[in-house]
């Protein structure tokens, strides 16, 4: 069903909104907690890009939208004068609501959530609270429309970021630089998690790149700590988040016409819990297809593989 629930949760988990200048999508998002309301918000914004003309009123639009809190509610900001950029104001806006807090619920001004996004997030906080398996709670499904099992979520070795929930215990391994791992030794450690040869290249090839900073991003190195510290994931089996930021005003998330961009929001239902804590490989696999083109490399690969072979025969008759 792909519209949003009637009836208004109020979380009880604090919740970190992430802005920066957008006050079209920031406005979407709001009133999504708005309706959640949250007693404990925490408000961060990167500063305006000096060589963006415009780009402080648009900041400053966004934040008014942003604190318009109208209901009970702890208020706390972190608003930068200069701009630091995706990587460090991101990450840094983390680790300060997670030194307040032990728990809780991270959106972007981009990642829309429908109200059962809040109630999964409360329960599956609680549930995994001590659970040291499971290190992060996603809110995006991004199977276009396949389900993986009867219950309301499946495990996953993946780390979804848009809408989100976590807990301090995890956040305070993360590694921004990378600077606990060598790019020697991620190839074979990615070959434990993944058997697919593509799939390990492009991950290790993105580990490097990071190490080397030519990415300016935090949430890879969030990814690969899940990675190296061999967690799960916990998806949920109907769509709780929609991108709302795909287009040429965003930073990462260009394609407008990708098919991660604007899916239907859906309702969660009764929450049902799997009965074996194993991640969903091929699910996984569904992911990383759609975003490396893994079968379209494969199929260049063995027809490669084919003319090499019928190559070799021909010399040898």
């Amino acid at each position: 069903m792909n519209t949003l629930a009637t009836s208004s949760y109020q979380t009880s988990s604090a919740v970190l909104f992430i802005i920066f200048n957008r006050p079209d999508t920031t406005e979407r998002v709001f009133a999504q907690i708005r309706r959640a309301q949250p007693t404990r918000l925490y408000i961060a914004a990167d500063g305006p890009r000096s060589l963006k003309p415009g780009e402080d009123i648009l900041c400053e639009r966004t934040r008014t939208i942003a604190t318009n809190v109208d209901w009970p509610c702890e208020v706390k900001t972190l608003f930068r004068e200069v701009n630091l950029g995706c990587k460090h104001a991101v990450s840094s806006a983390i680790t300060w609501f997670f030194e307040q807090e032990e728990e809780g619920i991270v959106l972007e001004d981009d990642c829309m959530p429908n109200n059962d996004f809040f109630r999964f997030c409360d329960a599956m906080l609680s549930r995994y609270r001590d659970d040291t398996r499971i290190r992060h709670i996603g809110g995006a499904n991004l199977q276009l429309g396949k389900q993986w099992g009867n219950a309301s979520y499946y495990y996953s070795n993946m780390t979804h970021v848009w809408g989100w929930a976590g807990w301090r215990r995890v956040w305070n391994d993360y590694d921004k630089e990378l600077l606990r791992y060598e790019v020697a030794d991620v190839r074979s450690k990615l070959e434990v998690i993944f058997n697919d040869r593509f799939a390990v290249d492009t991950w290790a090839e993105i580990f490097a790149k990071v190490k080397a900073g030519e990415i300016d991003t935090w949430d890879y190195q969030y990814g690969f700590l899940n990675f190296f510290n061999n967690s799960l994931s916990v998806i949920p089996n109907q769509n709780l988040i929609t991108n709302i930021g795909f287009g040429e005003n965003s930073t990462h998330t260009i394609d407008a016409n990708s098919p991660n961009a604007n899916i239907p929001l859906q309702e969660l239902g009764e929450i049902k819990h799997p009965l074996y804590v194993l991640p969903q490989k091929q699910a996984d696999y569904f992911t990383l297809n759609q975003g490396f083109n893994l079968d379209y490399r494969w199929r260049r690969y063995n027809k490669t593989k084919r003319k090499l072979k019928r190559w070799v025969q021909n010399i040898f008759k």
